[in-house]
């Protein structure tokens, strides 16, 4: 379990705040079920970069986490699982 505002978060967690994340951010006419682990979300969500831009911007403000510049690789948004542990790892480092 990772902490996350106070509270104890655990992997499922952050993947249900993901979810329901980019369902808003990007306005998709999705429920969280019908989002795969690990599917690529580009191809499944039809994810550019502005929408990249979005889900950046998303998850610094659900999580409280930043992105450095340094840090940002496409590959960190292939699926759902990938942010995932992205998230937990940043969450960790507080």
């Amino acid at each position: 379990m990772r902490h996350w505002r106070g509270a104890l978060m655990t992997q499922d967690e952050i993947k249900a705040r993901l979810k329901n994340m980019l369902i808003e951010r990007l306005f998709l006419n999705l429920t969280p079920n019908e989002i795969p682990d690990d599917q690529p979300l580009m191809e499944t969500l039809g994810i550019d970069s502005v929408a990249l831009f979005e889900v950046v911007v998303g998850l610094e403000d659900e999580f409280g986490i930043t992105l450095e510049e340094s840090e940002f690789d496409i590959s960190l948004f292939r699926d759902i699982n990938t942010m995932a542990q992205f998230v937990e790892g940043k969450l960790q480092a507080g």
